[in-house]
């Protein structure tokens, strides 16, 4: 059975990509700081018979990510896909004009560091194994610049700098990197509902032809309902 690691997993989009890969025969392993929240999303994965766990780790907190991985790998084995889509930080979005060093900083901590941290668990049996996928999610504003997002941007634009060089390195050694901008604000039961998302991830990494997608497709900032 192919294994999953989902990192920032919540209620919203992380769960609905690990029902998604679940309902197609991955185990799902969920990386997020809240124990108790993520003890709740197994629950609901293993009442659908999807073998699930929970590994709680501050993801900037190096030691406790390495943590984690270790604890995966010693469950479930070679890790298949990682996703990649934690949270902005602990700041909220913040104009160009108001953004300080502490805000720049948390965002790339939380953003930029903490996925290298985590490919960085993963890409060593990938590269053994010539398999693997590595996908990360990220907003509209790691493509084009939204002056609301001034803090986000800046390390979500270099977290997609670092998805297409990673691109650029593995994908002549078999291993898949896909980058997904939200261009919308995700709302259950409507056409921004986060299993739309997860079916458009699936398909991505099925076909593995694609290295980066928006979603919906073709959205710009000028297209976007704010």
């Amino acid at each position: 059975m192919k294994t999953l690691v989902i990192v920032g997993a919540g209620p919203g989009l992380g769960l609905s990509i690990a029902k998604k890969f679940g309902a197609n025969g991955f185990q799902v392993a969920l990386i997020s700081r809240n124990a108790e929240k993520l003890n709740i999303l197994v629950e609901e994965l293993q009442g659908l018979n999807i073998e699930a766990a929970a590994f709680p780790a501050d993801l900037y907190n190096k030691e406790a990510v390495v943590a984690a991985f270790h604890a995966i790998k010693e469950k479930y084995g070679f890790i298949d896909v990682l996703e990649f889509s934690p949270t902005s930080g602990n700041y909220p979005p913040t104009p160009a004009s108001q953004v300080t060093e502490e805000h720049a900083l948390d965002a790339f901590q939380g953003l930029v560091v903490a996925a290298i941290r985590s490919v960085e668990q993963v890409l060593p049996e990938m590269l053994e194994q010539n398999s693997g996928a590595i996908l990360f999610t990220t907003g509209l504003s790691s493509i084009y610049p939204i002056p609301m997002m001034g803090n986000i941007g800046i390390a979500l634009s270099g977290l997609r700098n670092y998805a297409h060089n990673l691109h650029s390195d593995l994908a002549p050694k078999g291993i898949y990197i896909g980058h997904l901008a939200l261009g919308v604000f995700i709302k259950p039961g409507t056409s921004t509902d986060p299993g739309l998302i997860a079916d458009v991830w699936y398909d991505m990494y099925l076909s593995k032809s694609t290295l980066e997608g928006t979603f919906p497709a073709g959205v710009t900032p000028q297209t976007i309902v704010w």
